[in-house]
């Protein structure tokens, strides 16, 4: 039964939103009216989660739906729950629409529903919205279907999303200070080159006497961002946009990524990265019951940089042509040497699931530590940083006093 998004007024006048399901829009305004609820506007939910529109194309891109990590966790949580209570797969996505309170995430919901009640399978489903549910959330649900342990499998899900809006949120609370901090100091310096420092030097302006180089560059670097600091800001806001869009292109955004590979500090930073994510991945879909081949095609896809992603692949068809997996890891170069040993251990125990878990486990870990200290070091050295700035205009400003009271001695 297909979904409708409406707007109506109730007794009140005050303008209601929501998503109802019906077989026509009649109904559903028959439905509004019985609810005491004037309708303003029935729509059906498109494909991609909008409002129908004219042209399929434009529909799927600009009406496309998407949640966050936080609002995907959930929903998995829910509907694990639900399935594990025995309700049919329908009626749990028809509960799960109906807690949600918000009307994107109800409206994919009953979707979603609509196509497990015309007799598909829920990874189908999911499948016609890809840019919530990725490849390896669908693939982890049909094998989970196929299996009969879709319950176990959405639980899995739940935690590997929860983890992920875990650490997003810690990463993102961690980034906070630094670069409020930064802000800090550079609006302060502005400020004091635009507004405070043409004032102090003024003084020197009808002086015949020659003045120190540190102030002929504060005067001149105060003039430029007077002059040209917003066609400045202007052009660099320029580039940054230019090198977004090439970068739109593989050839291009494979070039940057290997250069940053080999980029020391940052390359150990990206790689711990993308691999506990890759390890995490693959794991989760092997315990899944995935093939080891397909998840290793699809935990490839999880990896953010070309390059790396170019070496799973390199890695799946190794193990393809009979290598073993921690072999073909090892031979590519790029994955750490501790993921590698616990995919031989893991290999040889039989266990291989575990220690993949495990080794994304340490990554994290290690990562979070890495990171922590890194924003340790950050903010006493935005503090130094900013003091030697301050530092340097004062300076620049007493020497030529100190030289006008030599000369008056």
């Amino acid at each position: 039964m297909p979904a409708y998004r409406y707007r109506a007024l109730n007794t009140g006048g005050k303008l209601v939103k929501g998503v109802l399901e019906g077989d026509s829009e009649r109904q559903i305004r028959t439905q509004l009216r019985s609810q005491n609820l004037r309708p303003l506007e029935v729509g059906a939910i498109s494909q991609g989660g909008g409002a129908a529109a004219n042209s399929p194309r434009v529909r799927r891109r600009l009406f496309q739906p998407r949640i966050s990590t936080g609002d995907l966790a959930l929903v998995t949580r829910q509907l694990a729950t639900l399935v594990q209570s025995n309700l049919p797969l329908d009626e749990c996505l028809q509960v799960a629409a109906q807690q949600s309170r918000k009307a994107r995430i109800k409206g994919l919901l009953l979707q979603v529903r609509s196509r497990v009640a015309e007799g598909h399978t829920l990874a189908y489903a999911m499948g016609e919205f890809p840019q919530v549910f990725n490849e390896m959330y669908r693939a982890m649900v049909n094998a989970g279907e196929h299996a009969g342990f879709l319950g176990p499998v959405l639980n899995r899900l739940a935690d590997y999303s929860e983890q992920r809006q875990y650490t997003q949120q810690k990463l993102g609370m961690a980034m906070i200070y630094p670069f409020i901090l930064l802000g800090v100091a550079i609006a302060v310096v502005v400020a004091l080159m635009v507004f405070v420092v043409p004032q102090l030097v003024g003084i020197f302006a009808h002086s015949s006497r020659e003045l120190p180089a540190l102030t002929v560059g504060l005067i001149a670097t105060s003039d430029f961002i007077r002059d040209y600091g917003l066609w400045a800001l202007l052009g660099l806001a320029v580039l940054v946009v230019a090198f977004r869009y090439a970068l739109r292109e593989p050839r291009r955004r494979k070039v940057w990524h290997g250069f940053l590979l080999r980029i020391p500090g940052i390359s150990g930073l990206l790689v711990a990265m993308d691999t506990a994510r890759f390890a995490s991945t693959l794991s989760i879909l092997m315990a899944s019951g995935v093939p080891l081949l397909e998840a290793l095609r699809i935990a490839g896809q999880v990896l953010t940089n070309l390059v790396l992603r170019e070496d799973s692949a390199v890695v799946a068809e190794r193990v393809q042509e009979g290598s073993s997996l921690q072999k073909a890891l090892s031979e590519s170069g790029r994955f750490p040497p501790m993921m590698v040993h616990m995919v031989a251990s893991g290999e040889a125990s039989g266990e291989l699931e575990a220690m993949l878990e495990r080794s994304a486990v340490n990554q994290e870990r290690e990562l979070e530590m890495t990171l922590g200290t890194v924003m340790g070091i950050f903010e006493p050295l935005m503090v130094v940083l900013m003091g030697g700035m301050v530092l340097l205009i004062v300076l620049a400003v007493l020497l030529p006093i100190f030289d006008l009271n030599t000369m008056v001695r």
